[in-house]
C-alpha cells in the first residue's frame, strides 16, 4: 500500500495548499447506458463554508425503473473506497471468498470498463490467495491500460514530479509480487530494473522504495544464491567494489536508503528501514568495510545498544508522521471518511441506494474533519514491538519478549496485517507450552485457532504441527513425531533460498526425532546438513543451535569427547550474537560432557552449570530447568567428597523440581532419569516408603515411554483432530 501513496501526491499537494476548484470533477466511469442515473444530480459547491455540497434527488420513477438501484459516486470516491477495502484484504485476505470478490470486480468493471483501479484491486485479491498467474495477469493489466496515472485530471503535480508514465512504480510492483510468492531471482531483476528506471525517470520516491525492497530481499531470502549478481553487474547500486561480502553490501544498501528517505521526508521509508536496519544488527556481526588501519574494528559481536537505538529512532519517526508527504490525504479521513457514513459497508456493490443521499451529503464535509494517524503508522509501531520480543528472546530474556508481544497484541493488533498477529498469538502460545505446560498451552491454542483460519501455511497452522512434535517426542510417539516432521517440511518452499527458517526448523525436528530412536549416525548425517545449509545461509543463530544438538547427539551416543568441538564452536556463536540463554543451554551441554568423562571432572562440570543457572532459572522453560536439576544431582552424587547423610536436600530438592516440571511436561524419558536418581538417594538414606513410591514412578513413565496410547480425551487427541 505504501505504492498508493506515491500516484497521490498531487492531490494531497491540492488538499494541503487550500487551492478551491470551481467544479468538482465527477468522472463518469460508466457506460451511457447507465449515466443517466445521475442526470439530475447537481453539485452546488459552497467552498468558504468548507466545501458543504447539495444534492437534488433522483426521481423516482428512474429509479422505479432500475431494478439494482445505482447512482454514481465521483471518482476520488472510488479511489476512498478501493483504498478502505485494500486495507482490509491486507489485514486479512483470507476473510473474502476468492470468488465472491472477484464476481463484485466483474460487474464493477462490465458497468464501469474505464475504472482501471479494479484491475489492481483484482490483483490484490489474487496476491491474498496465492494466484500467482492472475495477480501477474491483473498487475499488467493495471498498468498497460492506466499507466498508474488513474486520478484527478484538473489537479496539477508536484515540482518536479514525473507524470509521462508510472514504469517504475510498475517495475517496483512486479518485483514486491515476486518476493510475495519467493522467487528471489526474478524479484532482484526486477528490482533493478525498476532502479535503472526510476534513475531514469528521476523518480527519487520510486528509486527509495524500490532500495528498500531489495534490502527486505537480501535480508529475508537466501542471500548467497545473488552475491554474484549484486557485486559484478550491478555494483554500481552499493558504490564498492565486489571485493565486500554481501552483509557488507546489505548494510551499505540500508545505510544509503535510510539517507536517501531522509532526504525525500519520508517519515515511513525512515521508520521501516531503521527496522531493517535494527533486525540486521540484531542477527549479524557489523563487520568494517576496511580491513586495515587504525579505523579497523576488531570486535566481532553484535551490538544489543545498537539494535535499541534503531528501535527508538524508528519510533522517533513515526512520532513525526505528520512531515511525510503521503500521509494526510490518502489513509486519512479525505479518501475514505465517507465509507464510514454508509450505513452497509460491506455492501457487495459501492453504488447502492439503500443508505440514502443524506449519508451521501454528509460524506463532503470531510474535508473539516481531523486526520487520524495512518493505519500503516500503527502496523510500523507494532512491528517494532514485534521485532523488540524477537530480539528480546534472541537475547534470552523470556520476560520481556512475552511483554512486547502483549503490548503488541493488546495495544496494535486491530491497525496489523493478520499474519503479523498470528505470530504474535504463537509467540505466547510457544511461552505457555515452555514455561507452563502443554495443557495449558492447548487450551489457548484453541482459542487462537478459532480467531484465525487462514491458508496452510500461516502461523498458526506451523504452531500447530511444533506442539504436535514436541508432545510426541516427549511422550514416546515417534510414528507420530515423524509425521509431524513431514507436514511441516511440506509447507516449506521448494525454492532455494526461500522459508529457510522453517527448513532449518523442520530439519533439525528431524534429526531430534531421529535422535529419540537412538538412531545417532542417521540423526548427525540430518543435522550436520542442516549446519551446512546455515552456514551457506549465513544463519548464525540456528547455527549455534544446529552445532549444539551435534553435540547432544555425540554425548548420548557414548562419545562425549566429539561432541565437545561443536559445543565449543556454538559457545562462540552465542557469545558473538550475545544469545545469553542459548549459552546457557550450550555450558549446560558442556557440563554434561564433563561430567560424562568421569567423577574427577564434576566439580568443573558443577561450577559451569553454577555459572549458567541464572539465566537458566530466570528465563528458561521447565524442560531446560529440569535437565538443570538433574544435572546438578548427579554432579553432587558423583562427588566422592559428597555424603547423602549428611546433606541429602543438596540432591532431593533439586530432584524433586525437575520431576515435578517434567510431569507436567510429561517428558517420559528424563522423568525416567529423575525418578531413578530419586529412588537411588533415598535408598543410600534408607527411606523405604519414599523410595518405592519413587520406583513406581519410575515404572510408570517407562511403561508410558515402551508403550504410547492416546486417549479420546487427551489434548494430544484432539490436536490431531
Amino acid at each position: 500500500m505504501e505504492l498508493e501513496n506515491i500516484s497521490y501526491e498531487n492531490i494531497r499537494y491540492r488538499a494541503e495548499t487550500g487551492s478551491k476548484a470551481k467544479v468538482l470533477p465527477f468522472h463518469l466511469h460508466a457506460p451511457k447506458a447507465i449515466t443517466w442515473l445521475a442526470e439530475d444530480v447537481r453539485f452546488s459547491p459552497k467552498t468558504e463554508e468548507g466545501a458543504h455540497f447539495s444534492l437534488s434527488s433522483i426521481s423516482d420513477a428512474k429509479v422505479s425503473n432500475e431494478s439494482t438501484g445505482m447512482f454514481l459516486r465521483a471518482n476520488w470516491q472510488m479511489q476512498g473506497y478501493f483504498l478502505n477495502r485494500a486495507d482490509q484484504i491486507e489485514m486479512d485476505g483470507s476473510s473474502f471468498l476468492f470468488n465472491t470478490l472477484e464476481a463484485v470486480l466483474r460487474q464493477l468493471l462490465k458497468l464501469a470498463p474505464d475504472l482501471h483501479r479494479v484491475h489492481f484491486f483484482r490483483y490484490m485479491n489474487n496476491l491474498c490467495h496465492d494466484d500467482c498467474t492472475g495477480a501477474l495477469e491483473n498487475l499488467h493489466r493495471y498498468f498497460d491500460y492506466s499507466a498508474g496515472m488513474e486520478g484527478f485530471d484538473d489537479v496539477s503535480p508536484l515540482p518536479g514530479c514525473n507524470v509521462l508514465g508510472r514504469h517504475e512504480i510498475a517495475l517496483l510492483c512486479l518485483g514486491m509480487m515476486h518476493c510475495h510468492f519467493g522467487h528471489p531471482k526474478q524479484a532482484l531483476e526486477v528490482l533493478l530494473e525498476g532502479i535503472c528506471a526510476s534513475q531514469q525517470r528521476n523518480n527519487d520516491t520510486c528509486l527509495s522504495y524500490a532500495l528498500t525492497a531489495i534490502c527486505n530481499l537480501l535480508s529475508d531470502f537466501g542471500v548467497r544464491r545473488i552475491t554474484g549478481v549484486l557485486g559484478s553487474s550491478y555494483s554500481p547500486v552499493t558504490g564498492k567494489s565486489s571485493s565486500l561480502n554481501i552483509e557488507q553490501q546489505l548494510y551499505v544498501l540500508l545505510r544509503r536508503s535510510i539517507s536517501r528517505a531522509e532526504g525525500l521526508k519520508l517519515a515511513r521509508l525512515v521508520s521501516a528501514n531503521h527496522l531493517s536496519l535494527a533486525k540486521f544488527d540484531m542477527r549479524h556481526v557489523r563487520r568494517p568495510l576496511l580491513s586495515f588501519g587504525p579505523k579497523a574494528c576488531t570486535t566481532l559481536r553484535t551490538c544489543p545498544p545498537n539494535v535499541i537505538k534503531e528501535l527508538r529512532l524508528s519510533a522517533h519517526v513515526i512520532c513525526e508522521f505528520g512531515s511525510d508527504s503521503s500521509m494526510t490525504a490518502v489513509e486519512g479521513a479525505f479518501s475514505t471518511a465517507w465509507i464510514r457514513s454508509l450505513d452497509k459497508e460491506t455492501e457487495s456493490t459501492v453504488f447502492s441506494l439503500e443508505n440514502g443521499f443524506q449519508n451521501f451529503a454528509d460524506a463532503f464535509e470531510i474535508c473539516a474533519q481531523p486526520c487520524s494517524i495512518p493505519r500503516s503508522v500503527l502496523q510500523l509501531v507494532g512491528s517494532s514491538f514485534l521485532l523488540r520480543a524477537t530480539a528480546w528472546e534472541t537475547y534470552g530474556s523470556s520476560t520481556l519478549a512475552r511483554m512486547n508481544t502483549l503490548v503488541f497484541a493488546t495495544c496494535y493488533a486491530d491497525g496489523s496485517s493478520m499474519d503479523d498477529v498470528a505470530m504474535a498469538y504463537a509467540k505466547l502460545v510457544q511461552h505457555l507450552a515452555m514455561h507452563k505446560g502443554y495443557r495449558e498451552a492447548f487450551s489457548a491454542f484453541k482459542i487462537v485457532e478459532e480467531k484465525f483460519q487462514g491458508s496452510p501455511k500461516s502461523w498458526i497452522s506451523i504452531l500447530k504441527l511444533q506442539l504436535l512434535h514436541d508432545i510426541a517426542l516427549h511422550r514416546g510417539h515417534l510414528q507420530l513425531a515423524e509425521r509431524a516432521c513431514d507436514e511441516l517440511s511440506v509447507l516449506a518452499s521448494p525454492e532455494t533460498g526461500v522459508d529457510m527458517e522453517l527448513k532449518t526448523e523442520s530439519g533439525l525436528r528431524r534429526a531430534r526425532t531421529l535422535l529419540a530412536a537412538k538412531q545417532y549416525q542417521l540423526a548427525a548425517q540430518v543435522a550436520t546438513s542442516v549446519s551446512a545449509m546455515c552456514y551457506e545461509f549465513n544463519m548464525q543463530l540456528e547455527n549455534a543451535a544446529v552445532l549444539l544438538f551435534l553435540a547432544d547427539i555425540h554425548k548420548r551416543s557414548g562419545n562425549p569427547v566429539l561432541g565437545l568441538p561443536y559445543a565449543l564452536a556454538s559457545l562462540s556463536f552465542c557469545q558473538s550474537l550475545n544469545s545469553d540463554l542459548l549459552k546457557a543451554s550450550v555450558n549446560l551441554t558442556l557440563a554434561e560432557i564433563w561430567l560424562a568423562l568421569g567423577s574427577c571432572e564434576a566439580k568443573r562440570a558443577l561450577s559451569l552449570l553454577y555459572g549458567a543457572f541464572p539465566i537458566i532459572l530466570g528465563h528458561g522453560g521447565l524442560e531446560l530447568r529440569a535437565r538443570a536439576h538433574i544435572v546438578e544431582a548427579k554432579c553432587y552424587l558423583a562427588d566422592t567428597k559428597y555424603s547423602a547423610f549428611h546433606e541429602p536436600e543438596v540432591v532431593l530438592d533439586p530432584l524433586k523440581q525437575a520431576c515435578e516440571a517434567l510431569q507436567v511436561l510429561q517428558f517420559h524419558e528424563l522423568a525416567v532419569e529423575a525418578f531413578y536418581l530419586t529412588a537411588i538417594v533415598y535408598d543410600k538414606l534408607g527411606n523405604i516408603e519414599e523410595r518405592e513410591k519413587a520406583a513406581a514412578s519410575f515404572k510408570e513413565h517407562t511403561l508410558a515411554l515402551r508403550n504410547p496410547t492416546i486417549s479420546e480425551d487427551d489434548y494430544l487427541f484432539k490436536l490431531l483432530q
